[in-house]
């Protein structure tokens, strides 16, 4: 496929979506009965068909290259594809089946799975679908309207309570340039497990450094989840990141105490490896409060800063030596930061450092287009 321009009538994430909940219960075979514009649409724009035709097959390729995105042997691939019957075996199944297949992978009930999960897994499809696209596009040599990189490109942020600062690096999208720079933030809507070729990921945890649960919706959990090394049946036998901040914690005497907001604790990748991982640094932000967490916005500069000394200082252990990392709104999740509050801090942090040393390549993910849009308006 090869195009000069970004094609304008590309579907919407909220388009595709809902296509997606209207097929889950028909299955495939629906997509020979039923148009479906939206999923047609980015099947064309993706190459994976040429017209109505073909569209069912089209779609169905675009879909199981859209799980591959989101992860064949994670949990919400595995989900994905029982859900919409993409394996082979399952192709025909009854909707009942293919959705207790699915809460089997989340170990929950059918309508545990209905009610939670079912719908997180079909939003990252959605996602993973126009992913697939931007990618497909990009390497084309497409370029987004001015709508998408503009978006990102927001001017600069106040410089504490009563000052301006200058021009902060500007941002681009998923990889797409908004503008040649020395220092680019680059913004990334998706789970943080499934970004690639990014050497140090974040994570947030709490000032015990005990991870999320695995099945939690959380960026640790979902790291943890992502890191273990699983046997053939997929079964969990080394919880990589757990162990090690365990043994960290044993040899620093802070087992079951606090550490100082703002510390960060460095881990090996676990099998996040495979896609190019080679660090997770964990930044300890929240303090538990009875039932819920508390951040102050300080710890996360205090994270960044501790987070890019940690980097320079295991930069040339490796070969090539580290050069990317990314973070997450630190303390936007279950820590109960507004995500604009935790962005601004981040960037006034990560400012600062590359005003040090611009030789980093940034990333910043989150997990929807409308957190993204807040971020890129700051």
């Amino acid at each position: 496929m090869s195009q000069e321009t970004w094609p304008s009538d590309l579907p919407t994430y909220d388009q595709l979506l809902n296509e997606l909940k209207d097929i889950r219960r028909p299955g495939l075979a629906d997509l020979r009965r039923t148009d479906r514009p939206a999923l047609r649409a980015a099947a064309v724009a993706g190459g994976f068909c040429d017209g109505p035709d073909d569209a069912p097959a089209g779609i169905e390729a675009l879909l199981k290259d859209a799980v591959r995105r989101l992860g064949e042997n994670g949990v919400l691939g595995r989900a994905a594809a029982h859900t919409f019957g993409l394996l082979p075996d399952r192709r025909g199944d009854p909707a009942s089946d293919r959705r207790k297949l699915a809460a089997a992978v989340y170990g929950v009930s059918t309508e545990g799975f209905r009610k939670r999960q079912e719908r997180e897994v079909m939003e990252q499809l959605a996602e993973a679908v126009l992913t697939v696209l931007r990618e497909r596009l990009v390497f084309s040599g497409a370029q987004p309207p001015g709508g998408l990189g503009e978006l990102m490109a927001g001017p600069g942020v106040t410089d504490g309570p009563g000052g301006r600062a200058g021009q902060e690096p500007p941002l681009r999208v998923d990889g797409v340039p908004v503008v040649d720079a020395r220092s680019t933030f680059t913004v990334h809507v998706s789970p943080i497990e499934l970004l690639r070729d990014i050497e140090v990921l974040v994570s947030s945890e709490n000032v015990y450094l005990e991870m999320s649960k695995t099945f939690r919706p959380t960026v640790s959990g979902a790291l943890r989840l992502a890191a273990a090394v699983r046997d053939p049946a997929g079964e969990i036998v080394d919880d990589v990141l757990a162990r090690e901040l365990a043994a960290w914690l044993r040899a620093h005497g802070r087992p079951g105490l606090p550490v100082r907001p703002g510390t960060v604790v460095p881990t090996s990748s676990g099998a996040l490896a495979a896609r190019g991982v080679r660090r997770i640094y964990h930044a300890a932000v929240a303090t538990p409060e009875e039932d819920t967490y508390h951040v102050r916005p300080e710890s996360i500069a205090r994270a960044v800063s501790a987070c890019f000394a940690l980097a320079r200082a295991e930069r040339d252990r490796y070969q090539p030596a580290l050069s990317s990392i990314c973070f997450p709104l630190l303390g936007a999740g279950r820590g109960g930061l507004p995500p604009a509050v935790s962005a601004t801090w981040l960037r006034w942090a990560i400012r600062d450092e590359l005003a040090r040393d611009a030789r980093w390549r940034v990333h910043l993910v989150v997990r929807s287009r409308e957190i993204a849009e807040a971020v890129g308006a700051l």
